[in-house]
């Protein structure tokens, strides 16, 4: 079991590719704490995770916010004694024109998918210093500026491309402590929210022609997350079907 004795909070998790994640690093025999901004939906996924043998705990957090944060590490810590593993993925999208984007509407997407990052990594990062290791798994996008944007994105385009340049500084600053800091970069995934139409124009465009699937993301995370990625730090790792070599 590549997790076995871990401890790991995954953001994001009541739904998608957090959840998938989740219960991956469960399967793994690390115990996991599901966090999103419903709690309801994140018991579910504990609930999941109890079913199948490992232990789970829900935590509702609004990730922008370091009292929430702060909170969410600090029942970690008090109901499993430690901290491994941190994954990086509540988010949030909205649709409009780059031109027709307000103040409000910007900042509520970099508060979460930016500085919810940094708060969570930095109050997690913290708490590994203790065991002198740790894993940080950061979850960007290709629409980061790896391969261009997306029309109507412009601000979540932002955000991501300030993760993967994040992951860059943060795996310098904590490489001495054992902390690995890597993202990875989702490409089309199927998490039930595209419309057929949107699908079939998707995949015409993806040269393995079909779109992702939020367990292909997990294990990806369960790698980067355990001992075996242990001398990479600081990457960005493109999961996408071939869709930037277009």
């Amino acid at each position: 079991m590549m997790l076995s004795n871990r401890v790991a909070i995954v953001t994001g998790a009541r739904r998608g590719i957090g959840r998938a994640i989740s219960l991956a690093m469960s399967q793994e025999e690390a115990k996991v704490v599901v966090s999103d901004i419903d709690l309801a939906d994140c018991r579910k996924v504990v609930n999941e995770i109890e079913e199948s043998g490992g232990e789970g705990l829900a935590i509702e957090c609004d990730v922008s916010s370091r009292k929430a944060v702060e909170n969410l590490v600090q029942k970690t810590l008090e109901t499993f004694g430690k901290l491994d593993i941190l994954v990086n993925n509540a988010a949030r999208v909205t649709l409009k024109s780059f031109l027709r984007l307000n103040d409000v509407e910007w900042e509520d997407v970099l508060n979460v998918n930016l500085k919810g990052q940094f708060l969570c990594a930095q109050v997690a990062a913290k708490a590994m210093l203790k065991n002198h290791w740790g894993r940080i798994v950061n979850i960007a996008s290709i629409s980061s500026g790896l391969g261009g944007g997306l029309p109507l994105m412009s601000n979540y385009t932002a955000s991501k491309g300030g993760v993967i340049g994040l992951t860059k500084a943060m795996a310098q600053e904590l490489a001495p402590y054992d902390i690995n800091v890597n993202a990875i970069c989702p490409g089309a995934i199927d998490t039930g929210l595209l419309s057929t139409e949107m699908e079939r124009r998707l995949t015409a465009r993806i040269p393995k022609g079909r779109l992702g699937k939020p367990e292909e993301v997990a294990r990806l995370a369960v790698f980067l997350a355990s001992e075996d990625s242990e001398y990479i730090t600081g990457s960005a790792i493109v999961i996408d079907g071939g869709l930037l070599t277009v």
